[in-house]
């Protein structure tokens, strides 16, 4: 459905585009000078801009993919290497009474239940591209245990509730921005960043368990 939409936005976009530039085209005045005139249609006309925007986009999409190799699989690296040492295990069974409220279908030594406190945990310490590739691994770990594909799942919806909130106890990026900008005293957010992302946790958690509790109640399916 979401390809379809974006698909009818571009098209639209295309055709708006150019029936502006036409419109402008049959409107424009002559130029007064008798010498060929120099125009620049990538800045001047709505589809030069349209394709100009396009060719800088996909430039932007290559280099952030590069940039994101090297973070994935470092974090990754660490991520297994925390396994096969037993730590996610630990970390695993001290927050398991939280994880299975929160989580209850998934079980408690699922390999998903150590990706997604890894992602929570790299929030909360304000490292977002670290963030990244252990959220794309959790949801991946959800997935399997997805009994229809393509739908999202209570667990999956609860975990994306989680990490779109993000609990973030040291907002790095934040602070090294207000501090590039001549900041007087950049890490003043900490304290209303911390308040502001948890209670938007709270209100994402409460909305979505009341949404799927009311769900289950009429007799909904475990995917939403």
């Amino acid at each position: 459905m979401l390809n379809h939409i974006w698909a009818w936005m571009i098209l639209i976009s295309i055709i708006v585009a150019g029936v502006n530039d036409f419109y402008q085209e049959l409107n424009r005045q002559p130029a007064a000078s008798a010498q060929t005139e120099q125009r620049n249609l990538n800045k001047e006309t709505r589809l030069g801009q349209i394709t100009s925007a396009a060719i800088e986009s996909a430039d932007t999409a290559v280099k952030i993919s590069f940039g994101l190799i090297g973070v994935m699989a470092m974090w990754l690296g660490v991520m297994r290497v925390a396994e096969k040492a037993g730590m996610i295990d630990i970390i695993s069974r001290i927050v398991r009474p939280v994880t299975k409220r929160l989580f209850p279908t998934i079980p408690s030594d699922h390999p998903a239940i150590g990706a997604m406190i890894m992602n929570i945990a790299a929030n909360m310490l304000g490292l977002s591209n670290a963030a990244t590739p252990l959220g794309l691994k959790a949801m991946e770990e959800l997935d399997r245990l997805n009994p229809k594909k393509g739908e999202a799942t209570d667990d999956m919806i609860t975990f994306l509730v989680i990490n779109t909130s993000a609990i973030t106890l040291v907002p790095a990026t934040a602070i090294a921005i207000r501090a590039s900008l001549g900041s007087i005293n950049p890490q003043k957010i900490v304290i209303p960043s911390i308040v502001a992302a948890s209670v938007a946790t709270l209100v994402g958690l409460t909305a979505v368990k009341l949404i799927q509790y009311f769900q289950k109640k009429k007799g909904g399916k475990q995917n939403v």
